[in-house]
């Protein structure tokens, strides 16, 4: 039923047009539109600039209000999902972004009468909203979370108790490199891929269902696959960015290969999509 229910919503939102200025957020109580015009009038709004921005490749200037100004009511135990028009879904944990550790997250606003540049190779810009992060490395900030045409903000409950099929064996040890591959398959894969069909992201294909990367791709070269995915399999319509060692370090990379090859033993039934 959840994953009905996270489709339909993904579905609707795609339906959106990607300059429709309302973003809908569900952060308690009776979900609220705010448009684009009456965020821009707020006081606390700012130019930003951001030296290595992530959708554009570049250094970029955006009108923006501080993320957490917009998080009335939100604790630093809560979770929030980033839903975006293209089913794109990032999964935030909300003391990410109220205590970023010297990284500060930012609420970019794309003004209707002063549209942003279309994305390189795409056909629509980063609009209408864009989460962007001043100093993200103080904070390990990857690019998975700065996640652009959102549609929706919403409070959700964390990942592990919303898809119990993402879950590795609850005998494994706390220190468990398998443990710690969840954790990072949560913040570098889930914003696009289910498993074992779960998941509320709809950009790219499970990683277990019906069968995990790491039974059918030599370790060698999954590993080149996410870092480039291009310099394996050269596709100009592919969508998957690269995750260099600065982003995904080895460690991490490593558990997560080894949470990927354990939840090849933890198939579970998928309904049809």
């Amino acid at each position: 039923m959840t994953r009905i229910v996270g489709l339909l919503a993904v579905l609707v939102l795609g339906c959106t047009c990607a300059h429709a200025a309302g973003l809908v957020l569900e952060l308690g109580g009776a979900p609220r539109t705010i448009d684009a015009a009456a965020l821009l009038a707020r006081p606390d709004v700012r130019e930003v600039a951001i030296a290595a921005d992530v959708a554009y490749g570049r250094a970029m200037r955006y009108r923006a209000l501080p993320l957490r100004d917009l998080l009335v009511g939100i604790g630093a135990g809560d979770h929030l999902q980033f839903v975006a028009l293209d089913g794109f879904a990032a999964e935030i944990p909300a003391a990410v972004l109220l205590d970023a550790r010297g990284s500060a997250p930012w609420l970019a606003i794309e003004d209707p009468a002063r549209p942003w540049p279309k994305l390189p190779g795409k056909e629509a810009s980063a609009g209408p909203f864009y989460l962007v992060w001043i100093e993200p490395a103080a904070a390990g900030i990857g690019p998975e979370q700065w996640p652009y045409q959102i549609a929706a903000i919403r409070r959700l409950a964390p990942v592990a108790e919303r898809f119990p099929a993402l879950l590795p064996d609850p005998s494994l040890d706390a220190g468990s490199p398998v443990r710690r591959g969840f954790a990072v398959f949560q913040t570098t894969c889930l914003a696009c891929h289910t498993l074992n069909g779960a998941g509320a992201a709809r950009m790219g294909p499970d990683l277990n269902i019906p069968h995990s990367p790491t039974e059918y791709m030599q370790a060698a070269f999954l590993r080149r696959y996410i870092r480039d995915p291009q310099s394996l399999r050269h596709w100009p319509e592919a969508r998957m960015p690269g995750f260099a060692a600065s982003v995904l370090p080895d460690a991490d990379l490593d558990a997560l290969l080894d949470y990927l090859r354990h939840m090849a033993k933890r198939k579970a039934a998928v309904e049809p999509r």
